[in-house]
């Protein structure tokens, strides 16, 4: 342990990817206020993202693609390598702490901590425990979640279980201070649209498709955002124009809380940390799950916001031009009027926990004993 008079080190580990860091980036925020170290594991993936750590640790990890003998004996022998290394790693730094956020990444780590008897917090962000995280749920010390309820968490893993919500980066604690605008009749009708850190291309097939569907009353009041791959933009710029609707399109949005806060709807993908914005910040959404995700895991986050009332899923096989057109019209139209968007905004509203970085770092503080 530290010597006297020195911070104490807490070690996060997480995948490369903002669904896995954004959270952890929150709660090393919260972290170092507190007094903490932080220091950071993670993959290559991760190189370009500024992480508020002390110190990086690079960790060799594979995800499991292929079912086959080779594929199951090079991932085994990629993760035993890790642990080894993770291990050495953990030695050195000997931190009071260790918080992994998922992603195969954060297996090394955790494994070396267990066998080092080092206090662990496995922090799962969807409604469905992910593969990495059921690997680690039995030998962990303590469980956090996202959401109230985790579907795939057998009994011994539950007794291990503590709700804190999804941490939020602090652009999202701003724009959740942000009211709700409620479209007025005949007013503009500002609607966003993403797909994740890259875009998703049915987002680019199927919402200027829609649009263009429209009774050309309700098109005329839309004021689009639209996230897309850079592949697609000049095709998605080139149908809005045709239209004649106002529209921004991009490829990323690096202000996309205040995007979401400045939006009347959202149409996106529902992995947990969009979820997590959407409900923080309180905007009403059209889900559309990623249809191949292994273990559903999109789909039990939009049932979590829309069983709140606050958005409505569509499954991406029934995600056509003239479903979206249809719900679109229903949920802003005359016959709807504006109430409907706004009763959903204080529903998703409802599911939101501002505190969640907070109560994490409450649980990873009480579980280290520091």
């Amino acid at each position: 342990m530290p010597t006297p008079g020195e911070s104490k080190l807490v070690l996060l580990c997480a995948g490369g990817t903002g669904g896995h860091l954004f959270p952890a980036e929150s709660l090393a925020i919260v972290l170092d206020r507190r007094g903490l170290t932080v220091d950071l594991a993670t993959d290559h993936r991760a190189a370009h993202f500024k992480f508020p750590a002390r110190n990086v640790y690079l960790i060799p990890s594979a995800t499991l693609r292929s079912r086959g003998p080779l594929g199951v004996l090079r991932t085994a022998a990629l993760l035993t390598f890790g642990t080894w290394k993770a291990s050495r790693m953990l030695k050195r730094a000997r931190p009071a702490a260790v918080v992994g956020f998922g992603g195969y990444p954060t297996v090394p780590p955790l494994m070396a901590a267990t066998m080092r008897n080092i206090a662990t917090v496995l922090h799962e962000q969807n409604g469905v425990m992910g593969r990495a995280n059921r690997m680690l749920a039995a030998r962990v010390t303590t469980i956090a979640t996202g959401f109230r309820t985790l579907k795939n968490a057998d009994g011994p893993v539950q007794s291990k279980i503590t709700f804190t919500g999804n941490p939020v980066r602090p652009a999202v604690l701003e724009a959740a201070a942000i009211p709700y605008d409620s479209p007025r009749p005949g007013g503009p009708l500002k609607l966003l649209v993403f797909g994740g850190s890259q875009g998703a291309r049915v987002m680019s097939e199927i919402v200027p498709a829609a649009i263009e569907r429209l009774d050309p009353a309700l098109r005329a009041r839309l004021e689009v955002v639209q996230q897309a791959r850079p592949e697609d933009l000049d095709a998605v710029r080139a149908t809005y124009a045709g239209l004649g609707v106002k529209a921004v399109c991009q490829s990323f949005f690096p202000d996309l809380p205040a995007r979401i806060a400045a939006a009347h709807l959202i149409v996106s993908r529902s992995g947990a940390s969009t979820v997590a914005e959407l409900a923080a910040i309180g905007r009403p959404a059209i889900l559309v799950p990623l249809p191949h995700a292994l273990d559903q895991d999109q789909l039990a986050n939009a049932g979590v916001l829309e069983s709140a009332g606050g958005a409505i899923t569509v499954i991406q096989h029934d995600f056509s031009p003239e479903r979206l057109a249809a719900d679109l019209a229903d949920l802003a139209g005359l016959a709807a009027g504006p109430h409907r968007l706004t009763t959903m905004a204080a529903a998703a509203k409802s599911a939101g926990t501002l505190d969640a970085a907070e109560r994490l770092a409450d649980l990873v503080i009480k579980t280290a004993g520091i």
